[in-house]
């Protein structure tokens, strides 16, 4: 089973994608947070989680379409922005909740070297000689 801090997390890195902000929303949902345990939220974010899906849930849909199209459909551009960040802002509650109980997270990965400007900047010799 996902954990509630994977749902988030994977639904925060969807909102950062190119797409416009409604699609990202809908994509986040669906793929994450329809899926997130909402029992593993410690109670003070559970209320935020409710909000949101509160608006993801609020507009009758036209034919062909569920319930989270047709209310983030209905969103202004502003109300969706809010609705993203709320997303990300319950994700930062939980990481921070997570740390101050002594539990990592999610394991930190370490991506580039220590020295990324002697990695990523190292000039060739032959462009050196030059």
């Amino acid at each position: 089973m996902i954990s509630a801090w994977d749902c988030l997390y994977f639904a925060s890195v969807e909102l950062v994608h190119s797409t416009p902000i409604k699609q990202r929303i809908v994509n986040a949902y669906r793929r994450y947070l329809s899926l997130m345990p909402a029992e593993q939220l410690p109670v003070e974010i559970r209320e935020g989680y409710a909000q949101i899906l509160r608006s993801l849930h609020g507009v009758q849909p036209l034919r062909g379409e569920d319930e989270v199209t047709a209310s983030v459909r209905k969103m202004s551009n502003q109300e969706a922005d809010e609705c993203a960040a709320l997303i990300l802002g319950i994700f930062a509650q939980l990481c921070r909740s997570q740390i101050a109980q002594g539990r990592p997270s999610a394991e930190v990965v370490m991506l580039h070297s220590a020295d990324p400007l002697q990695q990523e900047f190292e000039i060739p010799a032959s462009i050196a000689r030059a």
